[in-house]
């Protein structure tokens, strides 16, 4: 095999020997054209990101800032209209590979989550995904669920049902790569990379991937999904493989990691302007023989050139955004006589699909960005899983003791409020969680069960939509009751939230903002500023959602299953679940004077 090093030999000859030398050396360089003779190779790399099972398009829009600094917003993504902008991309160049850098699965909509994700698998299979590095949302059911979505089969790991739509469930076409997931034997997970060789001859050359979660994984996710498996540092993961593919004869070197940055610039604009980010610090350690790091994680999409923050390491890192609305086309120009990389350029691609919003009614398309149409294969093929959803929703989940009617006011508690709470609480007790709280602005409708107290999983889906995961953080009693105190603050509107069971709270909107909170216990016993608590969230909660920013500085995180798995989880407790009584939340009711 010609390897990379031996390539950079032989031009190394070929630009120091005389002419006469040369010459002499006829016999050896005759079978091999000169440099000037062997044209580049033009490789194209489409990355993707955090596609999070979006196989329809996303309901509302997404919005940016575009490249003359103006905030625009466009209906996106749909495996479908993915589906159409890879071959579009694809078709440009001979030689391509379409790879991705983590969550493909998990935090999904209803239409592929119910069916353990296998539907976002088989619509990247159509679409011709060659390699996705693991994120942390891949390990959101645990890894031998993982290792089954790979390869294969309908053995049962979670409390749904595998191949539901399709039996037996074929597995990934494409491969998963995990450098930095190490199993108890030593091996790794998955494979930690992958190589692929096009052209042939003297124009041959040949890429190599690396790929690879954040070492943080276990910390972001239900620690049975983990337990065994060690994560080791990413930096060094990446170093350790890349004389592996160079003796393999790599030419190039693509790393995708799901770590990300966050920028203050557009979509597309190269400057890096604000980067940030803990992919930073794996960035400054990284081989300067990396040529391309597809990143994701942080949902924000960027195209950074590291080499105005190091001039050492000239590698473009880049980031497609969330949920298959954007896509990265990157091109790198290999020398195959040299073995090196000699230009490369990306930009951020945005899918514009067909527009519907939230209620179903069609949205008019963005004229500044190209709307792309569905691929009719993919469409056919999500279609059938959106219809099999609509039946899998009057699949019966449980029995509730009445009709649990949603909030009016948003101080208001109801027993559906604390039914939700407790369902939360009970789902990350794993992870340490003491108290659970729910945003009642996030209960969307009343759970009204059958005659016999069934209700189905469309029931529940219908009060919680959003598709949120659980979420659970260590805060100081300082920090809790500081966030208490926001419920009825000057940010936002004012609402309280439902908790769980254990958790009691008196508040008095007489008292001036910052001191409204009379009194907070959890099993009797009052929060101690000094002391640490375990809380579990939404993920909208867990960003600050609704102004409730203290939710963000808590520490320790650990990502739980959906809230509709922990709801129908915590259902299948008991033949019939009582609803909570009310008093956990009380307000002390002015005193109007005579």
């Amino acid at each position: 095999m010609i390897t990379s090093k031996t390539k950079r030999f032989a031009a190394l000859i070929l630009a120091t020997c005389t002419m006469s030398a040369c010459a002499a050396n006829a016999d050896v360089n005759s079978a091999s054209p000169s440099a000037a003779m062997v044209a580049p190779v033009e490789v194209k790399i489409i990355g993707l990101n955090d596609f999070h099972g979006n196989i329809e398009p996303i309901r509302r829009p997404i919005r940016f800032t575009d490249t003359d600094g103006e905030q625009q917003q466009v209906y996106a993504a749909g495996a479908a209209y993915l589906t159409t902008a890879v071959e579009t991309y694809r078709a440009k160049t001979e030689h391509s590979l379409t790879i991705a850098a983590g969550d493909l699965i998990g935090g999904s909509p209803l239409a592929s989550s119910i069916f353990l994700d296998e539907p976002s698998i088989g619509a990247m299979n159509r679409l011709g995904l060659d390699f996705n590095a693991v994120g942390n949302h891949e390990f959101d059911r645990g890894w031998k669920e993982l290792r089954r979505i790979q390869e294969g089969g309908c053995e049962k790991h979670t409390l749904r049902t595998p191949c539901a739509v399709e039996d037996p469930y074929p597995g990934a076409e494409f491969k998963f790569l995990a450098a930095n997931v190490i199993m108890p034997d030593g091996d790794t997970l998955f494979p930690g990379h992958g190589i692929r060789t096009f052209g042939t001859g003297d124009s041959a050359v040949t890429v190599g991937i690396i790929g690879l979660t954040l070492k943080e994984t276990p910390t972001l996710v239900t620690p049975s999904g983990v337990a065994g498996l060690d994560f080791i540092d990413e930096a060094k993961a990446i170093n350790d493989l890349i004389p592996v593919l160079e003796a393999d004869g790599a030419d190039a070197i693509v790393v995708t990691i799901h770590q990300g940055l966050t920028t203050r610039v557009g979509y597309n604009d190269k400057s890096c302007g604000g980067v940030d980010g803990p992919l930073l610090d794996i960035l400054a350690k990284l081989d300067p023989k990396v040529d391309v790091v597809i990143s994701g994680h942080t949902h924000r999409s960027y195209v950074c050139d590291y080499s105005a923050i190091d001039p050492a390491r000239d590698f473009l890192v880049t980031s497609a955004g969330y949920g298959g609305s954007m896509l990265t086309d990157i091109t790198m120009m290999i020398d195959p006589v040299s073995g090196e990389v000699t230009a490369k350029s990306a930009d951020n691609v945005i899918i514009q699909s067909v527009g519907t919003d939230r209620d179903g009614n069609a949205a008019e398309p963005n004229p500044d960005f190209v709307q792309f149409v569905p691929d009719p294969e993919v469409a056919a093929y999500v279609e059938l899983y959106v219809n099999a959803s609509r039946e899998a929703a009057t699949r019966p989940v449980g029995k509730i003791s009445g009709e649990a009617r949603d909030p009016g006011p948003p101080t208001e508690e109801t027993a559906l409020g604390n039914l939700i709470a407790d369902a939360q609480l009970f789902a990350t007790r794993e992870a340490g969680a003491q108290i659970a709280f729910m945003n009642n602005s996030g209960i969307r409708t009343s759970l009204i069960p059958q005659t016999d107290g069934t209700i189905s999983y469309g029931d529940i889906y219908t009060v919680q939509p959003f598709g949120n995961t659980l979420i659970t953080k260590s805060f100081t009693g300082a920090q809790l009751l500081a966030l208490l105190e926001q419920q009825f603050d000057d940010e936002g509107f004012v609402q309280t939230f439902s908790p769980s069971k254990g958790f009691a709270m008196v508040w008095d909107s007489n008292r001036t903002i910052g001191d409204r909170v009379v009194s907070a216990t959890l099993d009797g016993e009052a929060i101690d500023p000094a002391a640490t608590y375990r809380v579990t969230m939404n993920s909208f909660l867990a960003a600050g959602g609704d102004s409730f920013t203290v939710f963000k500085d808590g520490t320790d995180v650990v990502t739980g299953p959906t809230d509709l798995d922990g709801m129908e989880a915590y259902l299948n407790t008991a033949d019939v679940i009582q609803l909570p009584e009310l008093g956990r939340v009380k307000t002390i009711q002015a005193v109007l004077p005579d």
